[in-house]
């Protein structure tokens, strides 16, 4: 089973969740434009958006593409058009991944109480967190820079750098696009050393998607691993 295909799904879900609970001022210093960004979030009821995750670990890269769909405070779906079928869903409580190509379902419970790293993150207070622990910056400065090279798609780039070695990401870049500030790439960088990127495209804002999205029922002849994330 790819492990890194595992690291990315579970991290789209942190990250993805993080979305939801963050907050519109002025750019001024880092932190404002950071906190604009969260107040933005915070006054989502839901979104939808087209999201590609690509993990490079040990000269490997694996990508994943699909829709992911939020509604606060902290409900998540990913239906996948690659991997096909794969599906990732987080209830508040519980994760689920659903991996057709080994036919196995990965259940993973998540304790509300659990501190700054891992899924704890998921939750409302998602993005607070992160700015507890870890410090804001400016890459280059406040004005907007392309995506990447040779992108006409302009973005404010924030730094974020972890405070503590107990964090699961050493740095996190946060692509934002200013016009809307909704975040368009979030580039991070595991303590194990490994990238993922997430893009974000297509937004669909205040939907009224129904709690009843976020139910998943397992196929039934999947095997079922639970608390995948401490099993070696």
């Amino acid at each position: 089973m790819n492990t890194s295909i595992l690291r990315a799904c579970f991290f789209s879900v942190v990250f993805s969740v993080c979305l939801g609970s963050v907050s519109g001022q002025t750019i001024t210093t880092a932190d404002t434009f950071f906190s604009s960004v969260s107040e933005k979030y915070s006054n989502l009821k839901d979104y939808s958006a087209q999201i590609r995750i690509k993990s490079i670990a040990s000269q490997k890269t694996d990508s994943m593409s699909g829709r992911v769909q939020f509604k606060k405070p902290d409900l998540l779906r990913i239906d996948f058009s690659e991997p096909a079928d794969q599906t990732i869903v987080f209830n508040g409580s519980l994760l689920t991944i659903y991996l057709p190509s080994y036919n196995v379902v990965l259940n993973q419970s998540v304790e509300k109480s659990s501190g700054s790293s891992g899924a704890s993150i998921a939750t409302p207070q998602g993005l607070s967190l992160i700015k507890r622990y870890y410090t804001i910056a400016y890459e280059t400065g406040p004005a907007p820079v392309p995506l990447e090279e040779n992108s006409e798609e302009q973005v404010v780039v924030l730094s974020l750098s972890r405070r503590s070695t107990t964090e699961m990401f050493r740095t996190i870049r946060l692509m934002i696009t200013p016009e809307t500030s909704l975040i368009r790439r979030i580039d991070a960088m595991t303590i194990a050393g490994d990238q993922i990127v997430f893009d974000f495209t297509g937004y669909a804002l205040n939907q009224g998607i129904l709690d009843n999205r976020f139910e998943y029922d397992s196929p039934p002849s999947a095997n079922m691993f639970n608390n995948f994330l401490f099993t070696e």
